[in-house]
């Protein structure tokens, strides 16, 4: 790998990830529109010889061409990941999330690149029967348009690698924590937490149970999926990304406030969903992964308190976001 374009690449994974490579001796091409994406996440970077920034929309055909011309892997990380939000504006994940996808498939041929490497989600599985849930569990209906949007997507990348001869590395996340992290539940609790020390609002009842990964074990097995993959032309791999462990929302609350030296009143809005497609249940089988011989490094409570360590010491990470989970 001489050569990668990162979409999504100013963002909390794509950052890390770009950091990552890097510093391993990879040129780096990011594309970003700073929606989301952060400039002081790749001022760094963007200093190293071999990385140029792309600012623009990935749904910006031409764009992407000029961004991938010449480079040996594309990894796909840009989208909308704003799954409570999803029933407010329907139209959103399909364009950002599937459509987005296409049009960086077909920059891709356009330009004679053919490895794609993409993050999907472990809420694609919608509520399974099966924990923890294996890559090759069958689909229930779709609970959420997130999850059904990044599906799409994936139906797309496999398409391409049957037709065209494509390289597909697809990775099941779960939700990740860790430096640079601005949005999700820690973020939500921490800013709640710092507005208000005495109340907590807390969506559902609490008893959530959901699984974590550190970015940086996320980046250390995304690194090792493509390197395992690099000459699989015609073909598409899927990875889900975890831990072995779950915590409960209740739980994750009690690390979070006992690490801030607060201790609030929790107060409970009720139900099994904190929102419409919620999931109270992912846990996710990662055999698949550790069978290249990756394991994660930190547990989630570590990941946890590296978060809210970062959050706490990087005043700009104070988002509009900040508010309830």
């Amino acid at each position: 790998m001489r050569r990668v374009c990162i979409t999504g690449g100013a963002g909390f994974i794509g950052s890390t990830l770009a950091d990552r490579l890097s510093t391993d001796g990879v040129q780096v091409v990011v594309v970003d529109d700073f929606s989301t994406g952060r400039h002081e996440f790749v001022a760094e970077l963007l200093e190293r010889p071999g990385t140029r920034l792309v600012e623009g929309d990935v749904l910006d055909q031409a764009l992407l061409e000029e961004a991938i011309a010449g480079c040996d892997w594309v990894f796909h990380l840009q989208a909308n990941a704003d799954v409570r939000r999803g029933p407010d504006h329907p139209g959103r994940d399909l364009e950002q999330n599937t459509i987005a996808t296409s049009t960086v498939l077909e920059a891709m041929r356009a330009v004679g690149t053919s490895r794609i490497a993409f993050s999907s989600t472990g809420s694609v599985y919608g509520e399974p029967n099966v924990f923890p849930t294996p890559e090759d569990a069958p689909f229930p209906l779709q609970s959420s348009l997130y999850g059904a949007s990044k599906l799409a997507a994936e139906g797309m990348i496999g398409a391409y690698a049957h037709a065209y001869g494509f390289t597909g590395v697809v990775f099941r996340f779960v939700s990740i924590l860790g430096e640079r992290y601005t949005h999700g539940h820690v973020s939500d609790f921490f800013h709640a937490l710092k507005a208000d020390p005495t109340r907590l609002r807390v969506l559902g009842d609490g008893r959530q149970e959901k699984s974590y990964l550190y970015v940086q074990d996320c980046i250390s097995a995304m690194c090792t999926a493509v390197a395992a993959h690099e000459s699989d032309a015609g073909s598409t791999q899927v990875y889900n990304l975890g831990t072995d462990e779950t915590i409960v929302v209740d739980e994750s609350i009690a690390v979070i406030t006992r690490h801030m030296g607060v201790s609030p009143t929790i107060e409970h809005t009720g139900g099994r969903r904190a929102w419409p497609g919620d999931s109270p249940l992912i846990h996710l089988d990662c055999a698949r992964m550790r069978a290249l011989g990756w394991a994660p490094k930190l547990t989630i409570e570590q990941s946890i308190i590296v978060t809210l360590d970062w959050l706490e010491a990087n005043a700009y990470a104070m988002s509009e976001r900040a508010g309830l989970r």
